[in-house]
């Protein structure tokens, strides 16, 4: 079965998604960046950075199930970000969705964020694919892999491991460092990095830089955003 695939560690779940078409209803993107996350320090990926950090909650319960189904949450109180679990069954981990190049229902997306200064720009950062998708807190929980499901995932081939970049996720004030966020360089859809302010200060490893873009800086330390 195709969601096999996402139940391997967060960055290997993550590469996965990297070209993968996520569908909700009439409007379709092409995934070109996304964030790996863990869980809790009981679990085979610690990962403080984690909505699952420090273990289980109402709020966090479906990343600790199993992998291809939908978590969702608000970023700022008004934006709603898209992760998808990972993972076996009973390991927090997901991976947040943070651009997509809208390939199907251009038009129902341009009118959901009519300000985007272009196509590229529509689901260019997690909170406006969110906008774009129409994609809502009802939605937490959702099976992305069921066939009769509103919202689904359809994992095309692998990309080939010399087309991905990574570097540190971001907005993130804790584990700033780690390198797990992966986008396509050839998209234009992919978001700009910026380093959390309140990150402990540290030299950032080399990374390719991805294609420009503005994503605005999560305030809350340790979210996926």
């Amino acid at each position: 079965m195709p969601v096999d695939d996402l139940v391997v560690e967060p960055p290997a779940a993550a590469r996965r998604l990297l070209g993968a078409t996520l569908r909700s209803g009439p409007v379709a993107v092409r995934i070109v960046e996304v964030e790996a996350y863990g869980g809790d320090p009981a679990g085979p990926w610690p990962d403080p950075a984690s909505h699952s950090g420090r273990g289980r909650t109402a709020r966090n319960a479906v990343m600790f199930g199993p992998a291809g189904f939908l978590y969702v949450y608000l970023s700022y109180g008004m934006h709603t970000c898209i992760n998808v679990t990972s993972g076996p069954d009973g390991a927090a981990s997901a991976v947040l969705v943070r651009a997509g190049e809208v390939i199907d229902g251009l038009g129902v997306a341009r009118g959901r964020r009519p300000a985007a200064r272009s196509d590229t720009d529509l689901g260019r950062g997690p909170g406006n694919l969110g906008t774009v998708l129409g994609i809502t807190l009802d939605d937490y929980g959702t099976p992305l892999f069921d066939p009769a499901s509103p919202i689904r995932l359809e994992l095309d081939g692998a990309i080939d491991a010399a087309q991905i970049a990574s570097g540190p996720r971001v907005g993130v004030s804790v584990a700033a460092d780690r390198p797990w966020r992966f986008w396509l360089p050839s998209s234009p859809a992919v978001s700009a990095y910026r380093r959390s302010p309140r990150a402990p200060l540290a030299a950032a490893p080399a990374v390719v830089p991805g294609a420009g873009g503005r994503v605005r800086r999560n305030t809350r330390g340790g979210a996926m955003n």
